[in-house]
């Protein structure tokens, strides 16, 4: 009877094809790449590939005790560590779109736009604009101290076949996984909390060309690590470049550049314009003008909040599973 050990080779490069197919996924998504929707398919991706990791782990036969578990636990620390960073940015985007309903709110029992009532809105708007530049200070902070070791976990260079190799194929596929996860917690980072260029990405590109001209130099895929692995890799790193390049042009400056938080701070800057003309003009406005842009304002951060929430919810889900993970593999290493 044959060993379930037999089929490492077949189970490892089934993860690497499983990424692979993740990725292209990703680069074929039809919505803006800073959305809100592309954001959630980026963490869903993301709690995929980890729960893919640890099904493979349970099939390789590794050994008891081994290094392996150690480097399994620490790359699990990592996405917990990171993953709780991006709930933090979402928690401050959080305070900021409550801060922005109450304003909204405030305007709806209100048919006439008094000069008293006008200069009270503005106020507010202009708080909550700057609640706004603090949260971005913070998260640019926070995606400093970040932005730098998950470049270098993409960037990492290459190990020989034989380290690959190690642990039945285990030491690869961690490899990839890293390198995977690196980029897809860059994304979310800079969507959701600060992005200040798309250099990093634009940069990791570079390191792709020479990983994927090496490899084809010598007609060796190291386990995965050829053609389809890496190049769907880089065309996503690529595609997610050319899109931040983009936003940041649009918007004259980085920040946070998730597409319905912009799109709600120009909402709310459109009503705290028609506002100042009622303060300019008194009662010379078109008061069906400005019902509209409360209304706009309302839609735009009803849409934010919905998908933070989301978002929210995603990221508890993950958390859930690294705790499930980590205690099923520390249960079967007991066991064993």
């Amino acid at each position: 009877m044959a060993s379930p050990c037999n089929n490492n080779n077949s189970s490892v490069n089934g993860f690497y094809n499983f990424l692979t197919q993740g990725l292209n996924n990703l680069h074929q998504n039809n919505n803006n790449f800073m959305s809100m929707q592309f954001m959630s398919k980026v963490l869903s991706s993301l709690q995929s590939f980890h729960s893919q990791l640890t099904i493979l782990v349970q099939r390789l036969c590794l050994p008891v005790g081994g290094k392996w578990l150690d480097e399994y636990m620490d790359e699990s620390s990592r996405l917990w560590d990171v993953c709780h960073a991006l709930k933090s940015a979402i928690s401050g985007m959080e305070n900021y779109y409550s801060s922005a309903s109450n304003i909204a709110s405030s305007m709806d029992n209100y048919h006439h736009f008094t000069l008293e009532l006008s200069h009270q809105v503005i106020r507010a708007i202009k708080v909550c604009q700057r609640e706004i530049l603090g949260l971005e200070e913070e998260n640019k902070s926070l995606m400093e101290a970040r932005i730098q070791p998950l470049c270098e976990c993409i960037n990492k260079s290459i190990t020989t076949e034989s380290k690959l190799n190690e642990f039945n194929g285990f030491r690869g596929v961690l490899y990839a996984m890293k390198s995977v996860s690196s980029l897809l917690l860059m994304i979310l980072l800079c969507g959701v909390a600060y992005c200040c260029s798309f250099s990093c990405f634009a940069f990791q590109q570079t390191g792709y060309d020479h990983h994927h001209h090496h490899e084809g130099d010598n007609n060796n895929n190291n386990m995965g690590f050829g053609s389809s692995f890496m190049a769907s890799m880089g065309r996503l790193q690529h595609k997610v470049a050319e899109e931040i390049e983009h936003e940041i042009n649009n918007n004259g400056q980085a920040g946070i550049l998730l597409h319905e938080f912009t799109q709600a701070k120009v909402a709310m800057e459109e009503v705290k314009v028609e506002l100042e003309r009622v303060v300019v003009y008194e009662e010379e406005y078109e008061e069906v003008v400005i019902e509209e842009k409360v209304e706009n304002l309302k839609h735009c951060f009803g849409f934010l909040r919905c998908g933070l929430e989301t978002i929210t919810g995603q990221l508890d889900d993950f958390f859930d599973d690294i705790v499930q993970s980590r205690k099923k593999l520390l249960d079967i290493c007991t066991h064993n």
